[in-house]
């Protein structure tokens, strides 16, 4: 999808907007302006993704044709459960199969000593997204919450829009089913969606690709190569790039969500501040987390059923956690990492990490995310390993080299950026720069829109001339 990024800002987007826009926004004319809406995000999805657009199609006619079954027949529990499972079943077998058959097929191999050939199937663009996106449909009818969606175009449009398809959130049906028949549309809206389109765009260009960038090379050097600084600030780059490119894209999400006059919830809410592995939890991939929250830990018995079975159920959501980001052993390390240390301050250490003073607990929080990530990163275990052992191998000579110097004053502002970032501090300036008045609020008005101007200026600039421009969930 890296290729679409630049036709569909000064393309797609624009011509959508100015069609959907075009169209009245009364009550009975959202089934129109749902139309365009629909035939954009088709369209945008086939441009990046034509070969499983049928994929998309069939899962969400599974679901919407169960719903519909549940709604009609689902006179009594046995009815309902049956047509939850067809879709919750069918749902996650396609999703096994195109995610996890090679993934599969190679543990076998290794257990037995086998020679099955891998398949080779591409991964379906955001096939993790609108998977559980469906399923929160489907479970939420069974559950009583929604009612069944009637029109199959209107239900379509709420899974295939292109703000929030390929990457997230993962934004429930529950969330925007009104919305889909009936919402306001205001010249405000469209002003602060612009501007939070446009932040996540600057986010992701100017931040995320360049520190992105340091990452990869200091990766391609080989662990045997680096510092024990240079590995650290490998680290701490990824850690950066991770948060800025997702965050990104869900600025660029909820804001285009808000063009179009729907309401996304936060994602993100600065989760570098966190002063522990559970804060950290409540404020990264915030769609997810709670997904597996309502959907699979509190269906389990949550922390209701004593200390044994909630240790379980910690461990259940976090292996799966771990293996929806991926078919491969460092997800489900990574998974399985989170489980033990949120286990661990739920039960040993937790109240006391709460009576040190803030700052040591940013710092220990810090560590755990930054090193977590490098499990994240790297999928070969070999390698894994050996950047890891390039991370604490403090009895060697190389703790400080001068490549990492070298490093420091070449990267050093677009390192201090990022860090300012990922910090809550645009907010604090935005409230500050809002409470001015007269002559003084209209020309920090005029600063910021030329300033806002030159970023996505110079975003999409760099996004011409840059080859290195990944969306890192994309492969999600």
């Amino acid at each position: 999808m890296v290729f679409s990024c630049i036709p569909f800002i000064f393309f797609f987007l624009p011509l959508c907007l100015i069609l959907y826009y075009a169209l009245p926004s009364s009550k009975n004319n959202f089934s129109l302006k749902n139309g365009v809406l629909l035939v954009f995000s088709l369209v945008f999805y086939a441009w990046g993704e034509p070969r499983y657009i049928l994929l998309m199609l069939f899962s969400t006619l599974l679901d919407y044709t169960n719903g519909r079954l549940m709604e009609r027949f689902g006179t009594t529990k046995g009815r309902r459960r049956f047509f939850l499972c067809c879709s919750v079943c069918i749902n996650l077998l396609l999703l096994s199969f195109f995610k996890y058959a090679d993934f599969i097929i190679s543990l076998f191999n290794g257990a037995f000593g086998t020679e099955i050939a891998a398949l080779g199937i591409h991964l379906p663009i955001g096939i993790s997204f609108y998977t559980f996106q469906t399923m929160s449909y489907i479970i939420d009818l069974y559950r009583g919450e929604v009612k069944a969606e009637r029109s199959y175009s209107a239900y379509l449009t709420y899974v295939s829009m292109f703000p929030q398809l390929v990457a997230g959130p993962i934004v429930r049906f529950s969330d925007i089913s009104e919305q889909l028949h009936d919402r306001k549309i205001t010249a405000e809206d469209m002003e602060k969606g612009l501007l939070r389109f446009m932040t996540g765009l600057f986010k992701k260009v100017l931040l995320a690709n360049q520190v992105g960038a340091l990452w990869e090379e200091i990766r391609l050097l080989g662990a045997g190569d680096i510092s024990v600084a240079t590995a650290w600030l490998g680290a701490v780059c990824f850690t950066l790039q991770l948060y800025l490119d997702f965050s990104a894209y869900s600025d660029m999400a909820i804001g285009m969500g808000r063009m179009l006059g729907f309401s996304y919830h936060e994602n993100f809410r600065y989760p570098l501040t966190a002063v522990s592995v559970t804060d950290f939890w409540r404020r990264w991939h915030i769609s997810l987390s709670t997904w597996f929250r309502d959907y699979v830990y509190i269906p389990l018995g949550g922390n209701r059923r004593g200390a044994a079975r909630h240790l379980f159920n910690i461990a259940v959501v976090w292996f799966l956690t771990g293996l929806w980001h991926g078919a491969s052993s460092n997800f489900i390390l990574w998974g399985v990492y989170y489980g033990v240390l949120l286990a661990l301050e739920k039960y040993v250490w937790g109240k006391r990490l709460e009576r040190l003073p803030e700052w040591i607990r940013h710092i220990y929080a810090l560590f755990i995310v930054v090193f977590g990530f490098v499990i994240f990163a790297i999928t070969d275990m070999r390698e894994l390993r050996q950047y890891v052992r390039s991370l604490f191998s403090f009895a060697s000579s190389s703790i400080v080299d001068g490549r990492f110097l070298w490093y420091l004053r070449n990267y050093a502002p677009v390192i201090a950026l990022a860090c300012i970032v990922s910090m809550p501090v645009y907010p604090w300036i935005s409230k500050k720069l809002l409470g001015l008045s007269g002559k003084k609020g209209k020309a920090v008005s005029i600063v910021a829109g030329v300033g806002v101007a030159a970023l996505f200026l110079l975003s999409t600039a760099y996004m011409v001339s840059d080859t290195y421009n990944p969306f890192l969930y994309f492969r999600f």
